[in-house]
């Protein structure tokens, strides 16, 4: 059986899931790891829960229906889990080199950043410079995954652009970016940071 992790593989490869309408159910790549990722005509839910509940609460042919809050609600209900924000997902590819500007690592498990980040993520790491922070973590199926924070101070001088780049250099693999629509500012870093918009992706996380 294919998994979420051979999946988000084939994307970093190139090589999206046929735009075929149809809905792929996948286990979850971990307990902490549940939501749903909507490619261009071709959805993926990741959740152990039944397919056929799953699949009965979907209208055929209804290509919205996964990221739609009714079901999304359901879900939600049936998992014992709250619903994340609907974020932009991008994918780049790792760069050689060095980061573009000096960035200071901050190493101290108790600062409240690591702590805030080892919720979603494993084996996070967090960068301080230009007037921001970069964290870098392996997220959903142990894909890499970055966030970056600018100090108000700092906005509007390419900031998130730079760290955003930098972090496509820290890891030897592809970075992905799950980015707020609304925050048009985060948006507009990274695709100028080179990421490429590749779907649309919601997490679910437990309470507590």
């Amino acid at each position: 059986m294919e998994t979420l992790a051979d999946l988000l593989s084939e994307v970093q490869l190139g090589r999206m899931p046929d735009a075929d309408g149809n809905v792929t159910i996948l286990a979850q790549p971990s307990p902490r790891d549940l939501g749903v990722i909507a490619f261009t005509a071709h959805s993926v839910i990741f959740a152990d829960v039944d397919p056929d509940w799953i699949r009965d609460r979907l209208p055929a042919g209804h290509l919205s229906a996964p990221l739609g809050p009714p079901f999304l609600q359901a879900l939600a209900e049936e998992t014992g889990r709250s619903i994340g924000s609907v974020d932009l997902l991008a994918l780049a590819e790792s760069l050689p080199g060095s980061p573009p500007v000096p960035l200071d690592e901050i190493t101290g498990s108790d600062h409240p950043r690591v702590a805030r980040a080892r919720r979603y993520r494993d084996s996070v790491r967090v960068w301080s410079g230009q007037g921001g922070l970069l964290t870098i973590g392996r997220g959903v199926a142990g894909r890499w995954e970055v966030a970056v924070e600018v100090e108000p101070a700092y906005r509007g001088r390419g900031v998130g652009r730079i760290l955003a780049a930098s972090a496509r250099r820290l890891v030897p693999e592809p970075v992905w970016a799950q980015v707020a629509p609304g925050n048009a500012a985060s948006v507009r870093a990274f695709l100028a940071a080179g990421y490429v918009p590749v779907g649309a992706e919601v997490l679910l996380s437990r309470h507590g």
